[in-house]
């Protein structure tokens, strides 16, 4: 049987063993997975440019603006899916866009597959038309 002090000892040169560094601690790594990416294209006399990419990453699929991604303004500018030119409205929304430029990261919701489209759009709800579209690939 080991003894309170042993075993107080011990532990305490475990600690500095660690607090050293020289105990590495098991590290589960997070796997991000590129699905599609594309790059943006201005539509209605918007300049829109800058990357996209679709990402798994723990079981969750992401839409991901990258650093160069650029706006140059617009009412209520919104990210979402769409088709072969046509925007999936209501099914394909991802959220209101959070800022003009760089990078920036939706969730896609679990309920929506993301490969079931074939373009990104920055949207613009009030005036129902593209800002601008980025076919994945």
């Amino acid at each position: 049987m080991i003894k309170r002090r042993e075993f107080l000892r011990n532990a305490a040169t475990l600690g500095t063993i660690a607090a050293a560094g020289m105990i590495a601690a098991p590290v589960m790594a997070e796997t991000m997975m590129t699905k599609n990416s594309g790059t943006f294209e201005g539509r209605s006399n918007h300049v829109t440019s800058g990357s996209v990419k679709v990402i798994e990453e723990g079981g969750r699929t992401f839409v991901e603006l990258g650093d160069d991604f650029m706006l140059d303004g617009g009412p209520d500018p919104r990210v979402g899916f769409g088709n072969d030119g046509t925007y999936a409205d209501n099914a394909g929304y991802l959220g209101a866009l959070l800022s003009l430029n760089g990078a920036q990261r939706y969730a896609v919701p679990s309920t929506m597959d993301a490969s079931a489209f074939n373009e990104v759009y920055i949207w613009c709800d009030v005036a129902s038309v593209p800002l601008g579209v980025a076919s994945l690939n």
